[in-house]
Protein backbone atom coordinates (compact mmCIF):
# COMPACT_ATOMS: atom_id res chain seq x y z
CA UNK A 1 0.00 0.00 0.00
CA UNK A 2 2.75 2.55 1.12
CA UNK A 3 4.35 1.83 -1.94
CA UNK A 4 1.76 2.38 -4.34
CA UNK A 5 1.18 5.66 -2.51
CA UNK A 6 5.02 6.55 -3.47
CA UNK A 7 4.56 5.95 -6.69
CA UNK A 8 1.63 7.53 -7.29
CA UNK A 9 3.32 10.66 -5.18
CA UNK A 10 5.86 10.18 -7.72
CA UNK A 11 4.20 10.48 -10.57
CA UNK A 12 2.35 13.79 -9.63
CA UNK A 13 5.67 15.11 -9.04
CA UNK A 14 6.55 14.12 -12.64
CA UNK A 15 3.41 15.63 -13.95
CA UNK A 16 3.80 19.27 -12.05
CA UNK A 17 7.59 19.59 -13.27
CA UNK A 18 6.86 18.91 -16.75
CA UNK A 19 3.83 21.08 -16.37
CA UNK A 20 6.31 24.03 -14.99
CA UNK A 21 8.75 23.25 -17.69
CA UNK A 22 6.28 24.47 -20.63
CA UNK A 23 4.84 27.08 -19.12
CA UNK A 24 7.25 30.12 -20.51
CA UNK A 25 8.12 32.91 -17.79
CA UNK A 26 6.24 36.16 -17.36
CA UNK A 27 7.68 38.70 -19.96
CA UNK A 28 10.29 40.57 -19.53
CA UNK A 29 9.23 44.64 -20.47
CA UNK A 30 12.06 46.87 -21.53
CA UNK A 31 12.31 49.79 -19.14
CA UNK A 32 10.91 47.89 -16.33
CA UNK A 33 12.89 46.83 -13.39
CA UNK A 34 14.62 43.74 -13.95
CA UNK A 35 13.80 43.78 -17.94
CA UNK A 36 16.06 45.07 -20.80
CA UNK A 37 17.28 48.38 -21.79
CA UNK A 38 15.58 50.71 -23.97
CA UNK A 39 18.43 51.15 -26.56
CA UNK A 40 15.95 52.62 -29.52
CA UNK A 41 13.69 55.15 -30.19
CA UNK A 42 9.66 55.04 -29.15
CA UNK A 43 6.70 56.44 -28.91
CA UNK A 44 3.71 56.15 -26.90
CA UNK A 45 0.34 55.05 -28.26
CA UNK A 46 -3.15 55.94 -27.35
CA UNK A 47 -3.60 53.08 -25.58
CA UNK A 48 -0.62 53.47 -22.92
CA UNK A 49 1.46 51.09 -25.09
CA UNK A 50 5.62 52.04 -26.41
CA UNK A 51 6.16 51.34 -29.92
CA UNK A 52 9.62 50.82 -30.73
CA UNK A 53 10.82 52.06 -34.22
CA UNK A 54 14.22 52.54 -36.07
CA UNK A 55 14.60 54.51 -39.49
CA UNK A 56 16.59 53.81 -42.30
CA UNK A 57 17.47 55.78 -45.58
CA UNK A 58 17.94 59.43 -46.79
CA UNK A 59 15.83 62.05 -44.47
CA UNK A 60 12.15 61.50 -45.02
CA UNK A 61 11.67 65.12 -45.45
CA UNK A 62 13.33 64.57 -48.78
CA UNK A 63 12.71 60.82 -49.76
CA UNK A 64 10.41 60.01 -52.86
CA UNK A 65 9.48 56.73 -51.04
CA UNK A 66 8.61 56.45 -47.73
CA UNK A 67 8.17 53.02 -46.57
CA UNK A 68 7.10 51.62 -43.40
CA UNK A 69 8.21 47.91 -43.40
CA UNK A 70 6.73 45.44 -40.99
CA UNK A 71 9.09 42.32 -39.81
CA UNK A 72 8.33 38.24 -39.81
CA UNK A 73 7.93 35.88 -36.93
CA UNK A 74 11.15 35.58 -35.66
CA UNK A 75 12.86 39.00 -36.74
CA UNK A 76 12.40 42.87 -35.63
CA UNK A 77 12.76 46.17 -36.50
CA UNK A 78 16.40 45.63 -37.66
CA UNK A 79 15.86 44.06 -40.69
CA UNK A 80 15.98 46.47 -43.15
CA UNK A 81 19.74 46.99 -42.15
CA UNK A 82 20.48 44.49 -44.69
CA UNK A 83 19.46 46.77 -47.47
CA UNK A 84 22.56 47.93 -49.41
CA UNK A 85 22.75 51.83 -48.21
CA UNK A 86 23.95 52.66 -52.02
CA UNK A 87 20.49 51.67 -53.04
CA UNK A 88 18.61 54.38 -50.20
CA UNK A 89 20.59 57.21 -51.82
CA UNK A 90 19.79 56.13 -55.58
CA UNK A 91 16.51 55.76 -55.66
CA UNK A 92 15.88 58.31 -52.57
CA UNK A 93 14.05 55.61 -50.13
CA UNK A 94 13.34 56.38 -46.41
CA UNK A 95 12.17 53.12 -44.44
CA UNK A 96 11.04 52.88 -40.93
CA UNK A 97 10.74 49.64 -39.17
CA UNK A 98 9.72 48.86 -36.11
CA UNK A 99 8.97 45.76 -33.52
CA UNK A 100 5.16 44.91 -33.73
CA UNK A 101 3.69 44.46 -30.34
CA UNK A 102 5.93 41.96 -27.85
CA UNK A 103 8.97 41.94 -29.97
CA UNK A 104 11.88 43.69 -29.20
CA UNK A 105 11.38 47.14 -27.47
CA UNK A 106 8.00 47.47 -27.94
CA UNK A 107 5.26 46.33 -25.25
CA UNK A 108 3.03 43.54 -25.67
CA UNK A 109 -0.62 44.47 -26.61
CA UNK A 110 -2.43 41.01 -24.84
CA UNK A 111 -5.39 41.91 -27.03
CA UNK A 112 -3.87 42.22 -29.89
CA UNK A 113 -5.27 41.78 -33.79
CA UNK A 114 -4.68 42.75 -37.05
CA UNK A 115 -7.02 45.54 -37.20
CA UNK A 116 -4.87 46.87 -34.07
CA UNK A 117 -1.37 46.17 -35.52
CA UNK A 118 -3.40 48.60 -38.65
CA UNK A 119 -3.89 51.45 -36.26
CA UNK A 120 -0.97 51.04 -34.46
CA UNK A 121 1.26 51.65 -38.08
CA UNK A 122 -1.30 54.41 -39.04
CA UNK A 123 -0.10 56.20 -35.23
CA UNK A 124 3.45 55.69 -36.33
CA UNK A 125 2.95 57.18 -39.51
CA UNK A 126 1.27 59.99 -37.63
CA UNK A 127 3.50 60.69 -35.15
CA UNK A 128 6.37 60.76 -37.57
CA UNK A 129 4.98 63.22 -39.80
CA UNK A 130 5.21 60.71 -42.70
CA UNK A 131 2.38 62.25 -44.42
CA UNK A 132 -0.88 61.50 -45.45
CA UNK A 133 -0.09 58.31 -47.71
CA UNK A 134 3.16 56.01 -47.43
CA UNK A 135 4.30 52.72 -49.36
CA UNK A 136 3.92 49.30 -47.03
CA UNK A 137 6.43 46.12 -47.28
CA UNK A 138 6.06 42.85 -45.09
CA UNK A 139 8.19 40.37 -45.19
CA UNK A 140 6.98 36.69 -44.40
CA UNK A 141 4.27 37.21 -41.09
CA UNK A 142 4.76 41.35 -42.28
CA UNK A 143 3.18 40.02 -45.18
CA UNK A 144 0.07 39.29 -43.93
CA UNK A 145 -0.40 42.18 -41.82
CA UNK A 146 0.09 44.35 -44.53
CA UNK A 147 -2.79 42.67 -46.19
CA UNK A 148 -4.58 43.62 -43.22
CA UNK A 149 -3.65 46.87 -43.35
CA UNK A 150 -5.31 47.40 -46.55
CA UNK A 151 -8.75 46.21 -45.31
CA UNK A 152 -8.44 48.71 -41.86
CA UNK A 153 -6.35 51.53 -43.05
CA UNK A 154 -6.58 51.74 -46.97
CA UNK A 155 -6.32 55.32 -47.28
CA UNK A 156 -2.90 55.86 -46.32
CA UNK A 157 -1.36 53.95 -48.59
CA UNK A 158 -0.05 55.16 -52.07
Amino acid sequence: MLRQELMWALVVLIVIWLYKSFIPPPPEICGTPGGPPITGPRILLRDGRHLSYQEYGVPKTIAKFKIMFIHGHNNNKKDPFLIAPDLFEEFQIYIVSFDRSGYGESDPDPNRTVRSMALDMEELGDELKLGTKFYVMGYSTGGTLGWGCLKYIPHRFV
